[in-house]
């Protein structure tokens, strides 16, 4: 582990392949002993070397070439445990294989998102430059991968459990009143998209550690509102982020509030001396905001069905920080007292022809 104090006197730990192998022993769990071939042995029956390397290459990890050792026991853990759920009978080969890149797909992304906090977070506190930062994390990142470890686990085991619980309420009882089409989508949903105006001209003036910081700040204000108001982010994308939330009316409180609360003019001179992670959502930048009811998809994280188009297409002609939504949607909230809905100009939307958009405010 470094030396905190010199460390804050700007003095950077020697960091060479030593250093590095041992970091990557501590987080890989042992030595890199194992071919690609003992992965395969101890597999157990049945698994061909092509499917070890199938399994790397969906985890979105390097080609491993068959007799050089790059393996830990972990490794061969790992690859035994989707054998045998293979072998048992409970997924079958294309479902394993969705499974462990989902796994790929989510953990290359998380553990780039953490570590670049990281980097952040020691540059800004110890006054060091990008790449000196850099260093400091990677003699850190042994000793703070436990921790890291154990809070994705506990939020793991929380999601799963929250999606059991949506699951069980919501199936149950169409199980129960029979009302079960097998031909529609399975999912019905209030999906959304809230775009941000003119991030390109409102961004322009600053530097690539305010821009960082202005971005996340965006994020975790759209994040806060729509989990605040019972809906769930799905991605973002770009400037722009994919909500969806379980009814109607959770969809309507998510895009109103989205609307609200991140209305007002971006205040540059501001961002920079907050860091960008000023207390409060309101004045991040203005939305414009799309939502619809209607039947997804769910796959790959993602939520695909025509309201998904929809809500996509009337994000695109929506003024600043005014949300529209459809006239079948409209009609699921008239005569909710929380939300005021003012029909507008049929519009000719690409791909869907003449939509008659109506304007949602909160009351």
């Amino acid at each position: 582990m470094p030396d905190d104090a010199a460390q804050d006197r700007g003095q950077i730990p020697a960091t060479g392949p030593s250093t590095v192998d041992g970091i990557e022993t501590a987080l890989l769990g042992g030595e890199r002993t194992l071919t690609l071939r003992d992965l395969v042995d101890r597999a157990g029956p049945g698994v061909r070397p092509e499917d070890v390397q199938l399994f790397w290459r969906t985890l979105g990890l390097p080609h491993a070439d068959t007799d050089a050792r790059l393996f830990t026991a972990d490794d061969a853990a790992a690859v035994a445990r989707i054998a045998e759920l293979e072998r048992s009978g409970q997924v079958e080969r294309p479902t394993s294989v969705t499974l462990t890149r989902a796994l790929g797909h989510t953990c290359e992304r998380l553990v780039l998102w953490q570590v670049e906090a990281l980097v952040e977070d020691v540059a800004q506190r110890r006054h060091l430059d990008d790449t000196s930062a850099r260093l400091v994390v990677l003699d850190q990142l042994d000793g703070l991968a436990p921790m890291l470890e154990a809070q994705l686990v506990h939020s793991w085991r929380r999601h799963l459990a929250a999606i059991a619980g949506r699951f069980a309420a919501e199936f149950g009882e169409a199980r129960s009143t029979g009302e079960v089409d097998p031909s529609a989508l399975p999912l019905a949903r209030s999906v959304g998209f809230a775009d941000m105006v003119s991030f390109t001209r409102r961004t322009a003036g600053l530097g690539s550690t305010d821009l960082s910081a202005f971005v996340q700040r965006f994020e975790t204000a759209v994040r806060d509102i729509v989990a605040a108001e019972g809906g769930r982010v799905v991605k973002t994308i770009g400037d722009a982020v994919l909500f969806v939330a379980d009814d109607v009316v959770a969809g309507a409180r998510v895009a109103v509030g989205l609307a609200r609360e991140l209305g007002g003019e971006l205040d540059v001179e501001a961002v920079k001396e907050q860091g960008g992670l000023a207390e409060g959502a309101r004045g991040v930048t203005p939305v414009r905001v799309g939502f619809v009811q209607g039947r997804v998809l769910s796959r790959f994280g993602d939520v695909f069905g025509a309201s998904v188009n929809v809500a996509a297409r009337l994000t695109d002609i929506a003024q600043p920080s005014t949300v529209l939504t459809d006239e079948p949607t409209a009609a699921l909230l008239a005569g909710d007292d929380r939300f005021v809905l003012e029909p507008q100009e049929p519009r000719e939307l690409a791909g869907l022809g003449t939509v008659a958009p109506v304007l949602v405010r909160g009351a």
